[in-house]
């Protein structure tokens, strides 16, 4: 990569400035905590500079109450840090605070039948009244503070009502959608022994509807720990449920809500890795870490307040969704989706959108490429005038989305892509309300974050490809695993490489002017006589050929020293991989990406396999081939197209199978 700068395709103009939550941060940390500086790579800079003094000025620029004060912002050095001892603080206290009863809190969307969506809307009173009931019914279960709570729920306002209950009682939440099978959710809620399992009769995606009161039934077998058993119904309103369950409660107008300050580092949820790599991780995220980060990540990154809605095309097993209901803390309206984002048609989320005045919306790198592949133009069939933002997560998002969006979705609508992960429940570089965005890249590194660049010696690079580190902690880094008594399972998952510093696992490139190219994760990483290359470069240069619909390139060392890089493609419908179309992906990825890096074998498959939360399966996949049995490199039932992982395996060699 050139130090040459492109053209931005996004500039903020003079009033976006002016009315960026993060210019009114920047002026109150000038005049209370030192900060000097114009730019925000100035801000920036004093945030990972002055950490103390940074994440001071956001617990008073947000008002985070505590009713004893803390001793310091933060003590040691990581991985074991621990921020704003003698702290107490609230999510939910925070959540509620200072909002209009009237105003929407939530808008729930479901599909139909027949006909539209199914729209549900719930105030904050409301809201505020459900959330009584429920954690009056949980403490009547027996939950108390450090207790688990586990749900198996799609993307509902119960699901946001049955975590704010938990969280109130100081208990912990952890969650997996119900598009995950039992096993696989068993997998995951079972190492934490939850005392109280909250689950819906299922839910509608994609013109059908998935029961899961087998599903439901199966996975409360499979954890003995739970006690007592809360359902709601979603698909219908009289489904029949055992009688050793029970309903969801009614709420009721006018009860107050009490919800107990907790030390900063109590837990607020665990969050599961995808489980590509073995047995899932829980990760554990404190109360005030996840609380300051987001207000940081959402009120400044994202620029959002009680003046926004914020839609994010998610599921409860993703880290997103935690992000979607964190846009409460500054009083955004948030949309809970269940249904499919492309039933009935790829127009599904646009007209979601144009209908409730989204100004935030957030969906995958493969759902705008679809969209883009489909020639839909959103901006001319819908009114999208409220949208200001449109972020996307999960994968690279190539340059021609950034096109996309800006001349088929609105020209002065800013594309967020993110960097980050579950990991800290949070982001490391995204787009910024005053600073241009660029195709391909992100814009900047978020608040806060020490990101770098560092090739294997751990020195730092620009404008060519390293691994992408944190230096300085952040308050919503993990504070333990699950079951990680002795912590060597996150310190090896972190620290080994560099001591003391985070390594995350991706490859990324800083540019002169700090923006960031992401280029896939390291540990899948092409590595062709000593050239190395991002899967991501592959996979950019394949976007342009429609034949094309999604393809996954992995390196696989042989035992005979060798290396065989095969490109398994999933083809548009009616398309054949003949000698034509070979060729023009040879030549697709020679021009565009590395004429070194042309794969060995082109393999047609019925279907790109992911996980649930969208992740292609690299690393699984190499593994495969390498000749592990499916089943003991990734849990199959988090695997949306498993079958796909069975026909690769008859690629590994003879004799090699474990």
């Amino acid at each position: 990569m050139t130090s040459q700068q492109p053209d931005p395709i996004w500039v903020p103009t003079g009033r976006d400035i002016a009315a960026a939550g993060i210019t009114a941060f920047a002026e109150r940390a000038a005049a209370a905590r030192g900060y000097r500086g114009e730019s925000y790579l100035d801000l920036w800079r004093w945030s990972v500079e002055q950490l103390d003094d940074f994440w001071a000025a956001v617990w008073d620029h947000f008002d985070v109450q505590s009713p004893t004060p803390y001793r310091a912002v933060r003590d040691g050095a990581m991985p074991s840090v621990r921020w704003f001892d003698g702290a107490q603080v609230s999510y939910v206290e925070h959540l509620f605070r200072d909002r209009s009863d009237d105003a929407v809190a939530i808008v729930d969307v479901a599909e139909s039948a027949a006909g539209g969506p199914r729209v549900r809307r719930l105030t904050w009173a409301q809201l505020r009244a459900e959330v009584v009931a429920v954690a009056a019914l949980l403490q009547q279960l027996g939950v108390s503070p450090g207790d688990r709570v586990a749900a198996y729920v799609p993307n509902t306002a119960e699901a946001v009502v049955g975590f704010l209950a938990a969280a109130a009682l100081g208990a912990v939440w952890s969650a997996c959608g119900q598009d995950y099978g039992p096993g696989a959710a068993t997998q995951r809620l079972a190492q934490l022994e939850p005392i109280v399992l909250i689950a819906a009769d299922g839910y509608r995606y994609g013109g059908r509807d998935h029961d899961r009161r087998a599903a439901v039934a199966e996975l409360r077998r499979a954890l003995p720990s739970v006690r007592a058993t809360v359902v709601y119904n979603r698909l219908h309103p009289d489904a029949a449920w055992p009688d050793d369950v029970t309903p969801w409660p009614t709420a009721r107008a006018g009860q107050s809500l009490r919800a107990a300050p907790l030390p900063f580092e109590h837990p607020l949820w665990v969050l599961f890795s995808s489980g590509t790599t073995g047995r899932p991780k829980g990760i554990v995220h404190s109360t005030g870490g996840v609380l300051l980060e987001h207000l940081k990540a959402i009120g400044l990154g994202l620029d959002l307040s009680a003046r926004d809605t914020f839609f994010w095309s998610t599921s409860p097993s993703w880290m997103v969704w935690n992000y979607l209901v964190s846009g409460l803390l500054v009083g955004a309206r948030i949309v809970c989706f269940d249904g499919s984002p492309t039933h009935p048609s790829l127009d599904a989320v646009w007209s979601i959108t144009a209908e409730h005045r989204v100004t935030l919306l957030g969906t995958s790198p493969a759902h705008l490429r679809a969209c883009a592949a489909a020639g839909l133009q959103p901006g001319r069939a819908h009114d999208l005038s409220a949208l200001r933002s449109i972020g996307s997560s999960g994968a690279v998002l190539p340059a021609a989305a950034y096109h996309y969006v800006a001349e088929h979705i609105g020209a002065r609508v800013r594309l967020n892509s993110t960097t980050g992960g579950t990991d800290v429940v949070s982001s490391f570089a995204g787009s910024v309300p005053t600073v241009p965005v660029w195709p391909g890249e992100l814009s900047a590194p978020s608040l806060g974050v020490a990101l770098d660049c560092w090739d294997q010696r751990g020195q730092p690079v620009r404008n060519t490809v390293g691994e992408l580190v944190i230096t300085a902690p952040m308050p919503s880094m993990p504070v333990a695993f699950w079951g990680d008594a002795d912590t060597s399972r996150y310190r090896a998952a972190y620290f080994d490489t560099y001591p003391g510093v985070w390594r995350h696992g991706d490859w990324i490139t800083i540019t002169d002017r700090h923006s960031v190219v992401v280029h896939g994760r390291s540990d899948a990483t092409l590595n062709r006589n000593g050239v190395r290359m991002g899967s991501a470069e592959i996979y950019r240069a394949l976007e342009a050929l429609p034949e094309v619909t999604e393809a996954l390139v992995v390196g696989v060392e042989q035992s005979e020293g060798g290396y065989w890089m095969p490109l398994f493609v999933a083809l548009a419908d009616g398309v054949r991989l003949d000698q034509r179309l070979r060729s023009a992906i040879q030549a697709a990825i020679g021009e565009g990406a590395s004429p070194r890096h042309l794969p060995d074998d082109i393999i047609e498959v019925a279907a790109v396999p992911h996980t649930l939360t969208g992740k292609k399966l690299e690393i699984p996949i190499k593994r495969i081939l390498l000749g592990q049995r499916p089943e003991n490199v990734v849990d199959l039932e988090a695997v949306d197209r498993p079958d796909v992982l069975v026909d690769l395996a008859a690629l590994a060699p003879a004799g090699s199978r474990s």
